[in-house]
């Protein structure tokens, strides 16, 4: 990207499972898993899970298998029961003379070099092992990638009997457990901003999947029923890229659709597409996702400006940038790459893609204690997870911080893995999986 901080963009920006319907069974299971990149409830927390707090591969510690992936992606696995999903993008074929993007500010851009297998997996989540493998699309990429990114980086989402698996310009698709596609839906050429790749993934609530298609083109949002893939509505969007993705939450008896933008974060009404509400105040190229609790979204961006809004829904109608609904703001050290992790009362998130995090009250912004760094950290591409009353930072060169979820995080360990990691962590059960460049790493105290 044309800064770098653009660069960053493709992370793993994950797909939404509806966090409001806790009560029934489904949802239930659901949070005995991690159904999407921010898991069961969209905030990043595990509820139900106990995952390690340390592990070594230079020793084996607690690592109960790795497995080898092709191709290349940075979307974050999914799991559910003994199923874990995941995406990938696989070169093959003879090279191809390199063709450069033209768009402006590309100049960070890897070529395109290859034709591409788009490529959905399933792993035994017991033994590490490829269930299957399908190649779901074939094509040589319209452009190219920045040299952090994928042409893989959309996870998964499942509701447990389906799949919803997205490659941006080359199709979502619906696929059930054994890998059988049972329908997919183009939407066009996506034209993202310096051509640096796709990150936007669809959320899943009910019966109804979600799309978030911002880019440098005519910008939309739609909605398809899961089952078919048939259009249930369409909504044009005054935006430019983002790789924001949509959240889907309940409030007062109405299902939300709320994604994070340049020009407006907006709230639709699930059934109709119609906004409910707007607000301004973020940055241009916003990818980190909301989060949402108790009546309030959570949403922020830091590429040209910083900003971090906290806006109540209650009474929220229309245009409500600067009124009450925004309950508090912030323009200092607020998320770029990484969303931020609402655990419990706390919201946490780093500063751009930087070694430094804020703990605030959620409620009222309040320090608690703000900002501080977290030493032995790099690049940071990938969200805080939190489990067991611990909060969970994985950098890029494979370094993991275990912190106590406390008004004074201790850091409890520092652990290694020898890979590149980009993608988002999942955790389930005892485990926490962990997805670099060249394995898929399952981690539990044996």
């Amino acid at each position: 990207m044309k800064s770098l901080a653009l660069r960053f963009v493709i992370v793993g920006i994950g797909l939404v499972f509806a966090s409001a319907s806790r009560g029934d069974e489904n949802s239930q299971t659901a949070e005995r898993n991690w159904p999407q990149w921010r898991g069961p409830w969209a905030t990043g927390v595990a509820p139900l899970a106990d995952p390690p707090v340390e592990w070594s591969e230079a020793d084996g510690k607690n690592i109960r298998w790795k497995t080898a992936i092709p191709g290349l992606g940075h979307s974050t696995p999914i799991i559910w029961e003994n199923h874990v999903f995941l995406t990938t993008a696989l070169a093959y074929g003879d090279a191809l003379k390199p063709r450069y993007s033209t768009a402006p500010g590309a100049h960070d851009n890897l070529p395109v070099t290859h034709r591409q297998k788009f490529i959905a997996l399933a792993v035994d989540r017991q033994t590490g092992k490829i269930l299957w493998q399908r190649t779901l699309r074939e094509a040589l990429p319209h452009d190219g990638h920045h040299n952090t990114a994928s042409l893989a980086s959309n996870s998964p989402v499942t509701d447990g009997k389906s799949v919803y698996v997205f490659f941006g310009t080359y199709g979502l698709f619906c696929l059930d457990f054994d890998g059988a596609e049972r329908w997919h839906a183009d939407f066009g050429v996506m034209q993202s901003l310096h051509g640096h790749g796709e990150g936007s993934s669809p959320a899943l609530y009910g019966d109804t999947v979600i799309v978030n298609w911002d880019h440098e083109g005519s910008s939309f949002v739609v909605a398809l029923d899961k089952l078919t893939g048939k259009e249930r509505w369409k909504v044009t969007r005054k935006e430019i890229t983002s790789w924001s993705t949509p959240i889907i939450i309940e409030h007062e008896g109405t299902p939300q659709v709320i994604v994070s933008a340049t020009n407006r974060v907006r709230g639709y009404d699930l059934k109709t597409g119609k906004v409910l509400w707007e607000c301004g105040g973020l940055s241009t190229n916003v990818v980190a996702s909301p989060v949402y609790a108790d009546g309030t979204v959570y949403t922020g961006s830091s590429y040209d400006t910083r900003a971090l809004l906290a806006i109540h829904l209650d009474g929220a109608k229309g245009d409500i940038t600067g009124t009450r609904q925004v309950t508090w703001s912030k323009n200092r050290a607020t998320p770029y790459v990484p969303s931020p992790l609402l655990y419990g009362d706390s919201l946490y998130y780093l500063n751009h893609y930087q070694g430094v995090l804020t703990r605030v009250l959620a409620k009222t912004g309040e320090d608690r204690p703000g900002a501080f760094r977290v030493a032995g950290l790099e690049d940071i591409y990938a969200s805080p997870v939190g489990a067991a009353g611990r909060v969970y930072i994985t950098d890029r060169v494979g370094t993991t911080l275990v912190l106590t979820h406390a008004e004074k995080p201790k850091v409890l360990a520092e652990n290694r893995l020898d890979d590149v990691i980009s993608a988002s962590a999942a955790i389930a059960g005892n485990e926490i999986f962990l997805r670099g460049k060249r394995f898929l790493y399952c981690l539990a105290e044996k």
